[in-house]
């Protein structure tokens, strides 16, 4: 396989934890949380990122901020749910699945913390997790997918740099 951009975006601000959510697997994002997902999509065109297609985990809030993203970008690239993405999956066990699947080059994953930081930090061969806040992105190139794959990290933003350059 050719080398791989992997955009690693953290799902946008969701309702909070609690009674009105028992279910914390379908906590939607906040009015909020979508509209500064729509701007940090802004920033990520002013900064030319193109994607080709977009991995969500099934989770609501991850699938909604995955929507907009490819709302937001003029491809509107194919948004396909990837189980592993979900809470609680090894950075390895992602790898392995994303070979199998992924055919196209330009590639986000949206999902979680802390596992989203975890898997940037496997890639990297980093000894700590990177921070992802929510809405934060990075991009991370890979020379192929699978258990052993390694990235080199190319650029890291939070938010409010996305929010800001989309202005």
């Amino acid at each position: 396989m050719r080398p791989c951009e992997l955009y690693l975006v953290r799902h946008a601000v969701a309702a909070e934890r609690g009674d009105d959510w028992p279910d914390d697997t379908k906590r939607p994002l906040t009015a909020n949380g979508v509209s500064r997902f729509r701007e940090v999509v802004e920033g990520l065109v002013w900064f030319g990122v193109g994607i080709d297609e977009i991995y969500s985990s099934p989770l609501v809030r991850a699938r909604q901020t995955a929507d907009l993203l490819s709302a937001g970008l003029s491809d509107h690239p194919a948004v396909r749910t990837f189980d592993e993405l979900a809470p609680g999956h090894e950075p390895t066990v992602v790898l392995a699945a994303l070979a199998k699947r992924v055919k196209r080059r330009r590639i986000a994953l949206v999902g979680h913390e802390p596992d989203l930081g975890e898997f940037a930090s496997a890639l990297l061969g980093a000894q700590r997790a990177l921070p992802f806040r929510k809405g934060g992105v990075c991009r991370i190139d890979v020379d192929r997918l699978g258990p052993a794959a390694a990235g080199s990290l190319i650029w890291f933003f939070p938010p409010k740099i996305l929010r800001k350059a989309g202005r």
